[in-house]
């Protein structure tokens, strides 16, 4: 599994209007189709589609 990255303005933006806390997740790999984040504790990882 990749190490996630801290969001950008715009990544915890996305990550918002999905109703998740922004402060709980990482991004692990940003395409144009869609946004995989990982979970700060849990290490679950969760997909949003654009």
């Amino acid at each position: 599994m990749k190490q996630g990255k801290r969001p950008t303005k715009r990544q915890k933006m996305e990550i918002k209007e999905n109703g998740l806390n922004m402060e709980n997740w990482l991004v692990e790999r940003d395409v144009p189709s869609m946004m995989v984040i990982i979970h700060r504790v849990s290490g679950k990882t969760r997909t949003i589609r654009r």
